[in-house]
């Protein structure tokens, strides 16, 4: 086993469950180092909603996401926590968190079940990928480098985002020697850049934008829309609504250079009540006070407003109650890979069989983000990656068995 995150960590458990003698190698000096920053505002583990709901976050990857979740969903993943010790709660936005909300307890007990199962763990060994000839795996150690052979091999190395935690994707190229399809990283779950004015980056970088829609429209005609809030950064935009829009916008600016997020400023109010407010007459107000006053729109959306709006388009009542309902914003890049929450792209789905075996390398499993697949934030990756760990060594085992099998006749 080559990889101590959660998709790792969960095939370990199935592997020796099954009867077979388990050896985790990890390149950091401890396991599961993502998993445990993650929870550290609050362990997302996955997230109560219906079955086809949760599935459809997966996009074109529902199927064969699909297949690993048929065996290890939601409930299954609560169920197992419990098996730990450790009750679960679901929050008011569906999300499903552990008791006392962080990931340190629960990787404690699942570590100390693991090693009493019989799980080895071989810190600070970094894969390198095969001895010459490829029978053996190659790992850099503190004392140099080691050679270990293994009756089967489940890769769980992740993807190409936080690699000062282990994922940086160096994995690639060896796969790809050996003649396993891959496609290359690229952010998932980011932000995203604007060719922002000095006065706003310098004004409102670090703030909130609390209370709007965000719409998008896909590169497939399909209109995307979804209730948030979302960070300005020096660069641009990001945060929990922007992630959940990234993979489209991602996609849309590959094939186009550039994405229109379309902001609805006040999405409790009409347009048209928003332009009867504006055509009142302000008086000795000035604009920023009338906004304020008429359409609850000040702090950083009045200075987005500025920002995008013509001097003319902020005088006039229609307009400007049309840019409140559609503001436009002109996302020219995605943030660089090591700054995204988690990467798409990795080992393609040709490249494996319905057990995650790779097709050609046999006894070769791969498991977790480091597959072609991508999730939004919201437990969606962690479920996904565990249920896959899982699936893939079920597929170890049965290879295993039926090559024992052989072997006897």
């Amino acid at each position: 086993m080559i990889g101590g995150g959660p998709a790792g960590l969960m095939a370990a458990e199935v592997l020796v469950q099954g009867g077979a003698e388990v050896s985790v190698f990890d390149a950091m000096p401890s396991v599961a180092r993502k998993f445990l920053l993650a929870g550290r505002g609050g362990l997302n583990l996955t997230h109560a909603e219906p079955g086809d709901a949760f599935l459809a976050r997966y996009g074109l990857r529902q199927s064969e996401v699909g297949r690993w979740l048929a065996h290890f969903g939601p409930a299954e993943l609560r169920a197992w926590v419990h098996s730990l010790g450790i009750e679960t709660f679901v929050g008011s936005s569906g999300r499903v968190f552990p008791e006392g909300m962080k990931s340190a307890p629960l990787l404690r007990a699942w570590l100390r079940r693991l090693r009493e199962s019989g799980v080895r763990f071989h810190a600070r060994h970094r894969w390198t990928g095969w001895s010459e000839g490829g029978r053996r795996l190659r790992f850099d150690t503190p004392e140099g480098e080691t050679l270990h052979s293994a009756a089967a091999t489940i890769l769980a190395l992740g993807g190409g985002s936080w690699a000062r935690l282990g994922s940086d994707g160096a994995w690639l190229p060896w796969l790809a020697a050996r003649g396993v399809a891959t496609t290359p990283l690229r952010p998932a779950n980011c932000g995203f850049e604007l060719a922002w004015s000095d006065h706003l980056r310098q004004r409102h970088a670090g703030q909130p934008v609390k209370t709007v829609r965000a719409s998008f429209t896909t590169l497939n005609g399909e209109t995307r829309s979804i209730d948030g809030e979302f960070m300005i950064t020096a660069h641009g935009v990001e945060g929990g609504l922007i992630y959940a829009l990234s993979a489209a916008l991602r996609d849309a600016i590959d094939a186009e250079g550039s994405a229109t997020l379309t902001l609805d400023l006040a999405p409790g109010r009409s347009q048209e009540r928003l332009r009867r407010d504006l055509e009142a007459g302000r008086g000795r107000d000035s604009l920023a006070n009338h906004l304020r006053r008429r359409c609850g729109i000040e702090g950083v959306k009045a200075a987005l407003l500025r920002e995008v709006a013509s001097p003319a388009e902020l005088q006039q009542a229609a307009q400007l109650a049309a840019l409140i309902k559609a503001l436009p914003l002109r996302l020219i890049a995605p943030r660089p890979l090591g700054e995204a929450i988690s990467s798409a792209g990795g080992v393609s789905f040709t490249a494996v069989d319905d057990a995650l075996m790779l097709k050609e390398l046999p006894g070769i499993f791969c498991a977790g983000e480091m597959l072609d697949w991508e999730a939004p934030t919201g437990g969606y990756l962690l479920t996904a990656c565990m249920a896959s760990g899982r699936h893939a060594a079920q597929g170890a085992l049965d290879w295993l068995a039926k090559r024992a099998r052989n072997d006897a006749r």
